[in-house]
């Protein structure tokens, strides 16, 4: 079962007036509220999201059993194990998004910093500044933690954000919200930094993809049907992001251990997830000694392998290949599933991910530098890792706290979304009574 997108095709859709106006003014609400926090000093904020934490911490009891009619309700209607497992809290999972909270106090503020600047021939005085959004939009699909992460990360960078979270998290994400308000109000800012529409339904995801003017920038996240339903019916500015078909590629030269560690790390830490791994390539060269060891594990783990030819005749007795169609290598699994195929030289992995990557993560094992520096100049994907598992690929690995997102676009933002890409700039011009010729 896919989840439940949160939002329809805006043809298709039918927004009442009322549903429409009442999603207007919250992003009304958000605008003014988001005033109050752009100019806000770093230890203004900083208390903020400590505030936060802690009142996610003292309420996670509550936050739980909320959650746990989410996760009921999906299982009864036959969600996945990955979904399901994306859509869990623990009293511990609630303490790593409030810890993430306190990290994200601790980075660096990223409004007012200069981008650039120079002094220009006739005495002007030019800097670019990072400066906040404004009003940020999320439509997003069975995830409260992202929740609190966007709310986290809009109120470091200064924004107000408005969030549609979907049917599959309604129960998480109202006491979520509920709580960040309350949190918010206790240091003297108002709750409506932080509003949620998902009361209005699926009408309320379109009239928020129509509040041009008061929302200032739209992120979706989640599916490959709710992104592009967004790109295509917005009129608010999109930052798109991307879902992962990523591909691990063993080269010929790669240390069978450590290519074996990375694929179960990249593939099983967590199956639900954007940045696991979703199509093996393995040299041929390397395919006779590794892959029965691979196969034997990833089956032992109880993954599906959907492979070529070559992948079958090399598996061990006991170990299944489903044969692998045009379809699999083109497929996000989100569950313990994985396509497998062995390709004759890096210039074939690399065309084979060049067809049907999704432009998110791509990762090599290897000890040829050449191979290594190939593959990253030739891949046109957000992140490349050499060694490393794709699981890496998150903002929080990455340093830059919680996420909003991975942008697979090549607009403004590419990459794990932390703070600064919540931000845009400001050109400030300085003169003496400078005026143009």
């Amino acid at each position: 079962m896919s989840v439940e997108s949160p939002t329809l095709s805006a043809k298709a859709a039918t927004t009442s007036d009322d549903v429409t106006e009442q999603v207007f003014d919250v992003a009304r609400r958000a605008k003014v509220a988001s005033r109050a926090l752009a100019n806000a000093p770093r230890g203004v904020k900083d208390a903020a999201l400590h505030a936060l934490a802690d009142a996610l911490v003292a309420q996670a009891g509550v936050i739980v059993e909320a959650n746990a009619d989410d996760v009921a309700r999906g299982r009864s209607g036959g969600m996945t194990d990955g979904l399901l497992d994306r859509l869990t809290l623990t009293p511990e999972r609630v303490g790593a998004i409030a810890d993430a909270l306190r990290e994200l106090a601790s980075l660096p503020d990223p409004v007012g910093e200069v981008v650039r600047g120079s002094t220009l021939p006739n005495g002007l005085r030019l800097r670019q500044l990072r400066v906040p959004m404004g009003v940020v939009g999320m439509i997003y699909e069975a995830r409260p933690n992202v929740t609190v992460d966007a709310a986290g990360l809009a109120l470091k960078s200064g924004n107000a954000v408005v969030l549609r979270g979907g049917s599959a998290a309604a129960s998480s994400n109202e006491v979520i919200v509920r709580v960040l308000g309350e949190a918010l109000e206790t240091q003297g800012l108002p709750a409506d930094l932080v509003q949620s529409i998902d009361r209005f339904g699926r009408p309320g995801g379109v009239a928020l993809m129509r509040a041009r003017g008061l929302v200032d920038v739209l992120v979706p996240r989640g599916g490959a049907d709710l992104i592009q339903t967004v790109v295509r019916e917005s009129i608010v500015p999109v930052i798109e992001t991307g879902v992962g078909n990523c591909h691990l590629f063993v080269d010929a030269s790669a240390d069978r251990d450590m290519a074996l560690q990375i694929l179960l790390n990249s593939k099983l830490q967590r199956v639900g997830v954007c940045n696991a791994v979703e199509t093996l390539l393995v040299h041929r060269d390397a395919a006779e000694d590794f892959l029965p060891v691979a196969l034997s594990a990833l089956a032992s783990a109880g993954a599906v392998v959907h492979g070529d030819d070559q992948t079958a005749a090399l598996a061990p007795s006991g170990v299944d290949v489903v044969p692998a169609t045009d379809v699999d290598w083109g497929t996000e699994y989100l569950a313990a599933e994985i396509a497998v195929k062995v390709v004759d030289d890096l210039d074939a992995a690399i065309e084979h991910v060049r067809t049907w990557s999704s432009g998110h993560t791509e990762a090599i094992v290897t000890k040829d530098l050449a191979s290594s520096e190939r593959f990253v100049a030739e891949l046109d994907s957000a992140v490349v890792n050499v060694n490393a598992s794709t699981r890496f690929t998150d903002g929080g690995q990455f340093g830059l706290g919680a996420e909003i997102g991975i942008s697979t676009q090549k607009l403004h933002a590419r990459g794990p979304m932390g703070l600064a890409e919540l931000t845009t700039t400001k050109w400030i011009v300085n003169g003496d009574g400078q005026v143009r010729g």
